[in-house]
């Protein structure tokens, strides 16, 4: 059985995550493909959880990311294309970048718009009060608006329609040109 894809589809809020991850897994060149979205994993702590966006929240998001990496290596291994959705940003690429030395062919694709059209899009979608929302978009913005080395993977969504996106993300995945190296 032929090993499967990990492909991380990130970005701040706002930015076509998850309608573009959900189309690529459907529309996967693989015959088997997971859409696992990252955000579910927090919900599955039921005690001592800490909003991911404080400071204090470290520990508990590196743990997050490592057991849905755990998880994603397990369906690659399986021969599934993995699409990634959920906020992994360099500064949490680490654990992925080990798994690439273990030979996973781990792809790593940023979808920024605008923070006008980022803060249009993400604005009402959480559960937060307005002003923490807009502070907790515009945070996220920033810190996607600084990719140093990773600038190359970022795709602009800004005056894209879903289609373009997925198009996109499916010409970087075939050229291989987003690939994570160890």
């Amino acid at each position: 059985m032929k090993q499967g894809r990990i492909i991380i589809i990130t970005g701040s809020p706002g930015t076509g995550k998850s309608t573009t991850a959900s189309i690529v897994s459907k529309e996967s060149s693989l015959s088997k493909a997971v859409h696992m979205h990252t955000d579910d994993f927090y919900h599955y702590i039921q005690k001592g959880a800490i909003p991911p966006f404080l400071p204090e929240s470290q520990e508990q998001n590196l743990i997050v990311i490592e057991a849905f990496l755990e998880a994603a290596k397990r369906f690659a291994r399986g021969g599934y294309d993995v699409i990634i959705d959920g906020i992994v940003g360099p500064w949490f690429l680490h654990p992925w970048l080990n798994a690439v030395q273990e030979n996973f062919e781990i792809h790593y694709i940023i979808l920024r718009a605008t923070k006008e059209e980022t803060m249009k899009r993400a604005i009402n979608r959480t559960k937060l009060d307005e002003n923490a929302n807009i502070e907790l978009v515009e945070k996220m913005w920033e810190q996607f608006n600084d990719l140093g080395a990773y600038e190359s993977n970022m795709i602009d969504t800004t005056n894209q329609s879903t289609e373009e996106s997925v198009s996109a993300i499916k010409a970087i995945i075939e050229k291989k040109s987003s690939l994570l190296t160890a």
